[in-house]
Protein backbone atom coordinates (compact mmCIF):
# COMPACT_ATOMS: atom_id res chain seq x y z
CA UNK A 1 0.00 0.00 0.00
CA UNK A 2 0.95 3.64 -0.31
CA UNK A 3 0.48 6.30 2.37
CA UNK A 4 -2.17 8.96 2.20
CA UNK A 5 -0.91 12.32 0.92
CA UNK A 6 0.95 14.52 3.39
CA UNK A 7 3.24 17.54 3.44
CA UNK A 8 6.90 16.73 4.10
CA UNK A 9 9.01 19.15 6.14
CA UNK A 10 12.76 18.80 6.80
CA UNK A 11 13.79 21.38 9.43
CA UNK A 12 17.41 21.94 10.35
CA UNK A 13 16.88 22.98 13.97
CA UNK A 14 14.87 21.63 16.88
CA UNK A 15 13.03 24.94 17.20
CA UNK A 16 11.97 24.81 13.55
CA UNK A 17 10.78 21.23 13.96
CA UNK A 18 8.65 22.17 16.97
CA UNK A 19 7.19 25.09 15.03
CA UNK A 20 6.32 22.80 12.11
CA UNK A 21 4.49 20.46 14.48
CA UNK A 22 2.67 23.35 16.12
CA UNK A 23 1.55 24.60 12.69
CA UNK A 24 0.04 21.18 12.00
CA UNK A 25 -2.51 21.74 14.81
CA UNK A 26 -2.11 18.26 16.24
CA UNK A 27 -2.11 16.53 12.86
CA UNK A 28 1.68 16.16 12.46
CA UNK A 29 4.05 13.24 12.95
CA UNK A 30 7.76 13.24 13.67
CA UNK A 31 10.00 11.01 11.56
CA UNK A 32 13.37 9.95 12.91
CA UNK A 33 14.63 6.56 11.68
CA UNK A 34 11.20 5.81 10.19
CA UNK A 35 11.26 2.13 11.18
CA UNK A 36 7.97 2.43 13.06
CA UNK A 37 6.30 5.33 11.26
CA UNK A 38 6.78 4.16 7.67
CA UNK A 39 4.79 0.91 8.09
CA UNK A 40 2.01 2.85 9.82
CA UNK A 41 1.90 5.31 6.92
CA UNK A 42 1.96 2.59 4.27
CA UNK A 43 -0.91 0.70 5.89
CA UNK A 44 -2.72 4.02 6.43
CA UNK A 45 -2.95 3.36 10.15
CA UNK A 46 -1.49 6.86 10.49
CA UNK A 47 -2.73 9.67 8.24
CA UNK A 48 -0.93 12.86 9.29
CA UNK A 49 -1.27 16.00 7.24
CA UNK A 50 2.41 16.82 7.90
CA UNK A 51 5.48 14.62 8.45
CA UNK A 52 8.40 16.41 10.12
CA UNK A 53 11.68 14.68 9.31
CA UNK A 54 14.18 15.60 12.03
CA UNK A 55 17.17 13.62 10.73
CA UNK A 56 19.00 16.72 9.47
CA UNK A 57 19.00 18.43 12.85
CA UNK A 58 22.62 18.51 14.08
CA UNK A 59 23.77 17.52 17.56
CA UNK A 60 21.11 14.90 18.33
CA UNK A 61 23.12 11.71 17.84
CA UNK A 62 25.79 11.83 20.55
CA UNK A 63 26.61 9.33 23.31
CA UNK A 64 28.32 11.26 26.10
CA UNK A 65 29.29 10.78 29.72
CA UNK A 66 27.76 13.57 31.81
CA UNK A 67 28.55 13.35 35.54
CA UNK A 68 26.79 10.22 36.82
CA UNK A 69 24.79 9.53 33.66
CA UNK A 70 25.15 8.67 30.00
CA UNK A 71 23.42 11.25 27.81
CA UNK A 72 22.14 9.85 24.51
CA UNK A 73 20.86 12.05 21.71
CA UNK A 74 17.44 11.14 20.37
CA UNK A 75 18.75 10.45 16.85
CA UNK A 76 21.35 7.95 18.04
CA UNK A 77 20.86 4.75 16.08
CA UNK A 78 20.44 1.35 17.70
CA UNK A 79 23.65 0.12 16.07
CA UNK A 80 25.60 3.01 17.62
CA UNK A 81 24.41 1.89 21.04
CA UNK A 82 25.14 -1.75 20.26
CA UNK A 83 28.80 -1.12 19.41
CA UNK A 84 29.55 1.71 21.85
CA UNK A 85 32.34 0.99 24.35
CA UNK A 86 30.90 3.64 26.68
CA UNK A 87 27.51 1.90 26.70
CA UNK A 88 29.15 -1.50 27.29
CA UNK A 89 31.13 -0.13 30.23
CA UNK A 90 28.56 2.12 31.90
CA UNK A 91 25.20 0.59 30.86
CA UNK A 92 25.96 -3.13 30.42
CA UNK A 93 22.34 -4.26 30.35
CA UNK A 94 21.64 -1.90 27.46
CA UNK A 95 24.65 -3.30 25.64
CA UNK A 96 23.39 -6.86 26.19
CA UNK A 97 19.88 -5.96 25.02
CA UNK A 98 20.73 -4.19 21.76
CA UNK A 99 21.41 -7.31 19.61
CA UNK A 100 17.89 -8.52 20.44
CA UNK A 101 16.29 -5.53 18.68
CA UNK A 102 14.95 -6.67 15.30
CA UNK A 103 17.72 -7.21 12.73
CA UNK A 104 20.92 -5.33 11.90
CA UNK A 105 19.36 -3.51 8.92
CA UNK A 106 16.72 -2.06 11.23
CA UNK A 107 19.24 -1.28 13.97
CA UNK A 108 21.24 0.68 11.41
CA UNK A 109 18.25 3.00 10.83
CA UNK A 110 16.13 2.96 13.98
CA UNK A 111 16.76 5.61 16.64
CA UNK A 112 16.38 5.60 20.40
CA UNK A 113 14.13 8.68 20.36
CA UNK A 114 11.87 7.06 17.80
CA UNK A 115 11.65 3.81 19.75
CA UNK A 116 10.81 5.53 23.03
CA UNK A 117 8.24 7.80 21.40
CA UNK A 118 6.59 4.83 19.65
CA UNK A 119 6.14 3.24 23.12
CA UNK A 120 5.79 -0.35 21.96
CA UNK A 121 5.27 -2.51 25.08
CA UNK A 122 7.37 -5.31 23.53
CA UNK A 123 10.35 -3.10 22.62
CA UNK A 124 13.62 -3.25 24.53
CA UNK A 125 14.55 0.44 24.76
CA UNK A 126 11.36 1.56 26.57
CA UNK A 127 11.98 -1.15 29.17
CA UNK A 128 15.61 -0.10 29.51
CA UNK A 129 14.52 3.50 30.07
CA UNK A 130 12.22 2.36 32.89
CA UNK A 131 14.85 -0.01 34.30
CA UNK A 132 17.54 2.68 34.49
CA UNK A 133 15.02 5.36 35.60
CA UNK A 134 16.06 7.47 32.62
CA UNK A 135 15.17 11.13 32.21
CA UNK A 136 13.57 11.83 28.83
CA UNK A 137 14.05 15.41 27.66
CA UNK A 138 11.54 16.96 25.28
CA UNK A 139 11.13 20.37 23.68
CA UNK A 140 7.87 22.05 22.81
CA UNK A 141 6.57 25.55 22.07
CA UNK A 142 6.76 26.47 25.76
CA UNK A 143 10.34 25.28 26.25
CA UNK A 144 11.97 22.12 27.50
CA UNK A 145 10.95 19.65 30.15
CA UNK A 146 12.40 16.50 31.72
CA UNK A 147 10.13 13.47 32.03
CA UNK A 148 10.89 10.43 34.23
CA UNK A 149 10.69 7.27 32.15
CA UNK A 150 8.19 5.80 34.60
CA UNK A 151 5.76 8.59 33.68
CA UNK A 152 6.53 8.74 29.97
CA UNK A 153 4.77 5.53 28.88
CA UNK A 154 1.00 5.84 29.33
CA UNK A 155 -0.28 2.69 27.59
CA UNK A 156 0.50 0.55 24.58
CA UNK A 157 1.84 2.79 21.76
CA UNK A 158 0.99 5.91 23.79
CA UNK A 159 3.33 8.34 25.52
CA UNK A 160 2.75 11.51 27.54
CA UNK A 161 4.17 13.96 24.97
CA UNK A 162 2.08 16.89 23.83
CA UNK A 163 1.42 16.92 20.04
CA UNK A 164 4.03 19.66 19.51
CA UNK A 165 6.79 18.13 21.69
CA UNK A 166 9.87 16.30 20.41
CA UNK A 167 12.28 14.11 22.40
CA UNK A 168 15.83 15.39 21.93
CA UNK A 169 17.91 13.62 24.62
CA UNK A 170 17.71 10.80 27.14
CA UNK A 171 19.86 10.62 30.27
CA UNK A 172 20.53 7.16 31.71
CA UNK A 173 21.88 7.14 35.30
CA UNK A 174 24.87 4.83 35.84
CA UNK A 175 24.32 2.10 38.44
CA UNK A 176 27.86 2.41 39.78
CA UNK A 177 27.76 -0.16 42.59
CA UNK A 178 25.84 -2.81 40.68
CA UNK A 179 28.20 -5.75 40.20
CA UNK A 180 25.52 -8.32 39.35
CA UNK A 181 23.30 -7.98 36.31
CA UNK A 182 21.49 -10.01 33.66
CA UNK A 183 19.18 -9.56 30.68
CA UNK A 184 16.98 -12.42 29.50
CA UNK A 185 14.52 -12.42 26.60
CA UNK A 186 12.53 -14.97 24.64
CA UNK A 187 11.08 -14.41 21.16
CA UNK A 188 9.64 -16.90 18.67
CA UNK A 189 12.49 -16.20 16.29
CA UNK A 190 15.61 -14.10 16.68
CA UNK A 191 14.70 -10.53 15.79
CA UNK A 192 10.98 -10.93 16.54
CA UNK A 193 9.30 -8.90 19.25
CA UNK A 194 9.81 -10.40 22.69
CA UNK A 195 7.20 -12.68 24.21
CA UNK A 196 8.67 -11.77 27.59
CA UNK A 197 11.81 -10.12 28.90
CA UNK A 198 13.39 -9.36 32.27
CA UNK A 199 16.37 -7.30 33.44
CA UNK A 200 17.94 -7.70 36.88
CA UNK A 201 20.75 -5.74 38.51
CA UNK A 202 21.98 -5.39 42.07
CA UNK A 203 24.71 -4.03 44.32
CA UNK A 204 26.49 -6.06 46.99
CA UNK A 205 27.57 -4.88 50.44
CA UNK A 206 29.12 -7.37 52.83
CA UNK A 207 28.16 -10.07 50.30
CA UNK A 208 24.47 -9.18 50.64
CA UNK A 209 22.22 -7.52 48.06
CA UNK A 210 21.89 -3.89 49.14
CA UNK A 211 20.14 -2.35 46.13
CA UNK A 212 18.26 -4.01 43.29
CA UNK A 213 16.51 -3.25 40.03
CA UNK A 214 13.99 -5.54 38.31
CA UNK A 215 12.11 -4.60 35.15
CA UNK A 216 9.95 -6.59 32.75
CA UNK A 217 8.30 -6.14 29.39
CA UNK A 218 5.89 -8.05 27.20
CA UNK A 219 3.59 -8.72 30.16
CA UNK A 220 1.68 -5.41 30.32
CA UNK A 221 0.72 -2.40 28.20
CA UNK A 222 3.89 -0.62 29.33
CA UNK A 223 7.31 -1.73 30.62
CA UNK A 224 7.33 -2.02 34.40
CA UNK A 225 9.63 -1.94 37.40
CA UNK A 226 8.67 -4.63 39.92
CA UNK A 227 9.25 -2.94 43.27
CA UNK A 228 8.11 -5.86 45.42
CA UNK A 229 10.46 -8.19 43.60
CA UNK A 230 13.28 -5.68 44.13
CA UNK A 231 12.51 -5.53 47.86
CA UNK A 232 12.50 -9.34 48.04
CA UNK A 233 16.12 -9.40 46.90
CA UNK A 234 17.41 -7.06 49.61
CA UNK A 235 19.65 -8.80 52.13
CA UNK A 236 19.94 -11.97 50.07
CA UNK A 237 23.27 -13.79 50.02
CA UNK A 238 24.40 -16.17 47.33
CA UNK A 239 24.35 -19.10 49.75
CA UNK A 240 20.73 -18.27 50.59
CA UNK A 241 19.78 -17.52 46.99
CA UNK A 242 16.10 -18.22 46.46
CA UNK A 243 15.81 -18.02 42.70
CA UNK A 244 12.61 -20.03 42.68
CA UNK A 245 10.94 -17.76 45.22
CA UNK A 246 12.13 -14.73 43.29
CA UNK A 247 10.57 -16.18 40.13
CA UNK A 248 7.27 -16.59 41.95
CA UNK A 249 7.47 -12.99 43.15
CA UNK A 250 7.97 -11.82 39.56
CA UNK A 251 5.05 -13.94 38.36
CA UNK A 252 2.85 -12.50 41.09
CA UNK A 253 3.76 -8.98 39.99
CA UNK A 254 2.46 -9.28 36.42
CA UNK A 255 -0.98 -9.78 34.88
CA UNK A 256 -0.50 -10.42 31.15
CA UNK A 257 -3.37 -10.83 28.71
CA UNK A 258 -4.06 -13.47 26.09
CA UNK A 259 -3.09 -12.44 22.57
CA UNK A 260 -2.62 -13.97 19.12
CA UNK A 261 0.89 -15.15 20.02
CA UNK A 262 0.57 -16.92 23.38
CA UNK A 263 -1.80 -17.25 26.29
CA UNK A 264 -1.56 -15.15 29.43
CA UNK A 265 -0.78 -18.30 31.40
CA UNK A 266 2.16 -19.14 29.15
CA UNK A 267 3.54 -15.61 29.29
CA UNK A 268 3.28 -15.55 33.09
CA UNK A 269 5.09 -18.86 33.35
CA UNK A 270 7.74 -17.68 30.92
CA UNK A 271 8.55 -14.45 32.76
CA UNK A 272 9.09 -16.40 35.96
CA UNK A 273 11.48 -18.81 34.25
CA UNK A 274 13.41 -15.91 32.77
CA UNK A 275 13.58 -14.21 36.19
CA UNK A 276 15.04 -17.34 37.79
CA UNK A 277 17.62 -17.62 35.02
CA UNK A 278 18.46 -13.91 35.26
CA UNK A 279 19.04 -13.98 39.01
CA UNK A 280 21.38 -16.96 38.68
CA UNK A 281 23.37 -15.20 35.93
CA UNK A 282 23.49 -11.94 37.90
CA UNK A 283 24.93 -13.70 40.92
CA UNK A 284 27.59 -15.33 38.75
CA UNK A 285 28.65 -11.92 37.37
CA UNK A 286 28.67 -10.43 40.86
CA UNK A 287 31.10 -13.17 41.95
CA UNK A 288 33.34 -12.64 38.93
CA UNK A 289 32.24 -15.87 37.28
CA UNK A 290 31.05 -16.56 33.76
CA UNK A 291 27.23 -16.67 33.69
Amino acid sequence: MKPAAFDYVVPESLEAAVQALASANGDGKVMAGGQSLMPLLNFRMARPSVVVDIMRIPGLSAIELKDDAVAIGALTRHADLEFSELIATKLPIMSAAMPHIAHLAIRNRGTIGGSLSHADPAAELPMLAVFYDAKIKAQGPNGRREIPAGEFFVSALTNCLEPEEIVFEIDFPILKEHAGWAFEEVARRFGDFALACVAVSFALRNEKIADARVAVMGVADTPRRLRKAEDALLGMTREAQRAGQFAEMVRAGVSPSDDIHVSAEYRKSLIGSLAEKALTAAWARAMGEKP
